[in-house]
């Protein structure tokens, strides 16, 4: 578990071999690609950037795609949490929060959830709204 207690300052998560190594030398690979295309036309230098340009993309998918997966539990599991935390009277708006609003409020901890929950509602928070107006942060260190 890291050190530091996580907060809205500190919530985002950096990958530092994925965000600092892999990305800028694949980009740099890109530039470099189109370089050579430029001064020597033809059929390797354009492949070369093809390729370049497909494992950035590649690059890509392998980061967004389980985000994407994780975004998906996150929202069930705090369609759940909200359902065992709201009042009955209060269940039926569960499925008009956003999926923003949703992975934002995974962060307040239980007893701020339904106050929070219902502000982000009734004045259409966005997640950063969400994240900044928590009290009692709920920390979420396991973020891929």
């Amino acid at each position: 578990m890291p050190e530091k207690p996580q907060s809205f300052a500190n919530h985002a998560r950096f990958h530092p071999i994925y965000h600092f190594v892999l990305v800028p030398i694949l980009l740099i690979n890109v530039i470099v690609s189109i370089v050579w295309v430029v001064r020597e036309p033809g059929f390797a230098s354009a492949w070369d950037l093809v390729m370049a340009c497909a494992l950035m993309i590649l690059v890509t998918l392998v980061r967004v795609n389980p985000l994407k997966a994780q975004d998906r539990v996150i929202r069930l599991e705090e369609r759940l949490r909200l359902y065992a935390l709201l009042p009955e009277s209060e269940r039926h708006r569960i499925p008009e929060l956003t999926e923003a609003q949703l992975i934002a409020l995974r962060f307040a901890a239980d007893e701020d959830l339904p106050a929070l929950a219902n502000r982000a509602l009734n004045e259409k928070l966005t997640g950063k709204q969400i994240k900044q107006a928590i009290n009692n942060w709920r920390p979420d260190y396991f973020r891929v």
